[in-house]
């Protein structure tokens, strides 16, 4: 049995929701190539991703809205009647050359992951083109065509996992998979996230009839405040679960640079999270997420499969991993510091942790 395996798709390499879209970016390849620059990517730990079929995908959302999707692509455009009724050719989820197929391939991912755990074949898979959360049965939303962890996490139970533990740590509320298991005695969702931030949800006392377990954070909240989360709050309220296998949605906009959210965090945290996931569920799936600034998505995710597969992170780059990080391109022309081109590992972002996280923390801990 492999411990760790990674899934990819070459669908991701040139697919833009748009020029002036915060998914303009490079992310699943940035990250890819980056970890393939260090070494950590042999074939004989890649799968390629299958294409989810429109029968798998029906297992969450509605046919007829599977339907205007193919068609959306295909057509090249929606009516107004479509837009209106599944949230297609919208600002936020625009028409574009691969808007089926692309997520299709990301749920393919997630589903093959939850194959993989299940079967024995790996206890750990990384699928960073998943993490689609906020996607709704009939409805796109919040750049999410396909709710791809809702699928995945349906597809564990399918095989045989009588308990999945789903947790967050986007910075946006993953509020698709929550009203997807509103009240479910198998997924506990556990989600940490900017409050005050687009969907608007996830508030403290939200619950989801007992199957959610929600931390809004406020703006700056740094690493030493993740560490308080992580070991106060979501490691015990995961074991506290017995899960069967633990997903772990890891979004990169949480980081301090990134453009779409106001909290402060380093890859550390996301490393220190999937390090302890790692060490305790008993098969666990990490997708990607949320991450709007190239440079620090790559370092992340790679860093992430480098902590998965039990890689060593250097100081510093070498030439070709760095070169890599340099070809980059962003739409706002912003210049990268020297650190984000020739590091992986940001240094520590420590800080105060407020009186308010530790009384949410306290909160939610009583409940576990």
């Amino acid at each position: 049995m492999e411990q760790a395996l990674f899934i990819g798709s070459n669908i991701y390499r040139g697919s833009r929701y748009g020029a002036r879209h915060p998914l303009s970016i490079e992310r699943v390849p940035a990250a890819t190539d980056l970890a393939r620059h260090m070494g950590w990517l042999p074939p004989h730990l890649c799968r390629s991703s299958p294409r989810a079929k429109p029968q798998a995908l029906h297992a969450f959302h509605d046919p007829d809205y599977v339907a205007a999707l193919q068609k959306a692509e295909t057509d090249g455009v929606v009516s107004g009647d479509t837009r209106a009724r599944h949230g297609l050719g919208t600002v936020s989820n625009p028409v574009f050359p691969e808007m089926y197929r692309r997520p299709a391939t990301a749920v393919g991912g997630g589903l093959l992951a939850a194959a993989l755990v299940m079967s024995g074949t790996a206890r750990v898979v990384h699928n960073p083109g998943g993490g689609t959360h906020h996607a709704l049965k009939d409805r796109a939303s919040g750049f999410c065509f396909l709710n791809e962890p809702v699928l995945t996490i349906l597809h564990l139970l399918r095989l045989g996992a009588r308990r999945v533990v789903y947790i967050d740590i986007d910075a946006h509320h993953g509020d698709g998979v929550e009203i997807a298991f509103h009240g479910s005695e198998r997924v506990r969702m556990i989600s940490i996230h900017e409050a005050r931030r687009w969907p608007y949800t996830g508030a403290l006392e939200a619950d989801a009839g007992g199957a959610a377990f929600n931390l809004p954070l406020p703006r700056d909240f740094n690493d030493s405040e993740f560490r308080l989360a992580l070991d106060e709050f979501i490691l015990p309220a995961t074991q506290a679960f017995r899960p069967d296998a633990v997903f772990l949605q890891c979004g990169a906009d949480a980081l301090a640079e990134d453009p779409l959210s106001r909290l402060a965090l380093s890859n550390n945290s996301h490393f220190r999270a999937v390090s302890a996931l790692r060490d305790l569920a008993p098969k666990l799936i990490v997708s990607g997420g949320g991450g709007y600034n190239p440079w620090t998505v790559a370092r992340c995710w790679a860093g992430v499969w480098a902590t998965l597969s039990g890689r060593d992170i250097p100081d510093a780059l070498p030439a070709a991993a760095s070169e890599h990080l340099g070809r980059l391109s962003w739409h706002r022309k912003v210049r990268p510091d020297a650190a984000l081109l020739t590091t992986l590992r940001d240094m520590p972002r420590d800080g105060e942790i407020r009186d308010e996280i530790r009384t949410a923390v306290a909160a939610l801990r009583r409940r576990v």
